[in-house]
């Protein structure tokens, strides 16, 4: 296949950023199959003919059912709230439509094993959309753990602080509604890091969590858009039903200890997505918010130089790279979407499915799931038996 025609419904946050990766992709990735931006779908008529316009898709409708009727429309690609994932992608799937989803995959774990079931009674491509995966810096950790260059793995911790909500007056907007989101902090910040550990390190078998949520009743909103919305003029206020914050242990297959912490509740910090990683011949530190650096330790260097290094990776050597810019022009957070479709796309010219996929999505819904499980019973809980 030279060319893919995308189905997308959802326009805002998500769908501005996978626009923007079909958009460019083809203009530095010239070698691999080429998206066609065909259809925008959206609730809102104004919405979404707007954003067609804006983001350049050839077409737009308010009915996603109409996408899956059409010959010109290959793949699916699903950045609606997290509620309709399961519906979307199944009446997909069982249309003969490759699928595209953003995690969290579902709301429940039952619901994400049925997902995956169905995929691949389908024989459909499917992916799961975890894009910090593609920053060539943690591609780089992950090049250096596979080579053993950091020896045996002793640690994975990491945390992911924002401070969108610590306003008790910002409104009671989806993200906080645990029926449209599944959960808060936990399975949107969450599930980043867990799939992350999972990448990097292996197989999560045991975990135990804390969670809370500050603040329990927030303003209704009149508008919502991304992660920002606006209070509507009643005073009418709703129950927060998610969590705010959650930290939970985990032992790993591996031998490996690990510590996780999500929240939106960490002043100053608009998106700290970090990971450290101990092993017995060095460390990595990384955190987005300097996405294009990798901080690596080794043990052997000599007393006199021993530290940690910044590795600055926009080398040619270095994952994506030398597709971008000469080496030291960095590149942002837009651009792991297209090393994401990049893999997606890569994935129909060389006939497989592409990583991360459904299996992915389900393996870190397993974590999300136990370590909700584990805070209910205050105990630890083995991730075999979720």
């Amino acid at each position: 296949m030279e060319k893919i025609g995308i189905g997308m419904i959802g326009y805002k946050f998500m769908g501005k950023a996978h626009s923007h990766a079909y958009r460019d992709l083809p203009l530095f990735f010239p070698n691999t199959v080429h998206p066609e931006m065909k259809v925008i779908c959206g609730r809102d008529l104004n919405g979404v003919t707007t954003a067609a316009k804006q983001f350049g898709w050839e077409e737009y409708t308010t009915d996603w059912k109409s996408l899956l009727v059409r010959d010109d429309i290959d793949l699916i690609d699903i950045n609606a709230p997290s509620d309709v994932h399961k519906e979307i992608t199944i009446a997909a799937a069982q249309a003969g439509k490759h699928v595209f989803c953003e995690k969290p995959l579902a709301l429940t774990l039952k619901d994400s094993r049925e997902m995956l079931d169905v995929v691949e009674a389908a024989g459909v491509k499917h992916m799961v959309g975890f894009n910090y995966r593609f920053a060539p810096a943690v591609m780089l950790a992950k090049k250096l753990i596979d080579e053993g260059r950091l020896g045996h793995i002793y640690h994975f911790r990491a945390w992911f602080l924002q401070d969108w909500l610590v306003d008790p007056n910002f409104p009671l907007a989806w993200r906080l509604q645990k029926e449209i989101a599944g959960s808060g902090s936990h399975g949107d910040l969450g599930a980043h890091l867990i799939d992350l550990s999972h990448y990097l390190i292996g197989d999560i078998t045991e975990v135990i969590g804390m969670n809370e949520t500050f603040i329990k009743e927030r303003p209704i909103p009149s508008q919502m858009t991304g992660l920002s919305a606006k209070v509507s003029d009643s005073n009418e206020k709703g129950e927060v039903t998610v969590d705010d914050a959650t930290l939970f242990l985990a032992r790993f297959a591996n031998g490996a200890l690990g510590s996780f912490e999500a929240t939106r509740f960490a002043a100053g910090h608009r998106c700290t997505n970090s990971f450290e990683i101990n092993g017995s011949k060095g460390s990595v530190i990384f955190d987005f918010e300097r996405m294009n650096e990798l901080q690596v330790y080794f043990v052997d260097d000599r007393d006199d130089v021993q530290g940690f290094r910044r590795i600055l990776a926009t080398d040619p050597t270095h994952a994506y790279a030398e597709n971008w810019w000469p080496p030291g022009h960095t590149i942002g957070y837009e651009h792991t979407f297209i090393h994401e479709m990049v893999e997606l796309m890569d994935s129909f010219r060389e006939n497989r499915q592409p990583v991360p996929n459904f299996r992915d999505g389900v393996k870190c819904q397993e974590v999300l799931e136990a370590v909700d499980l584990s805070i209910e019973k205050r105990q630890w809980i083995r991730i075999s038996d979720v």
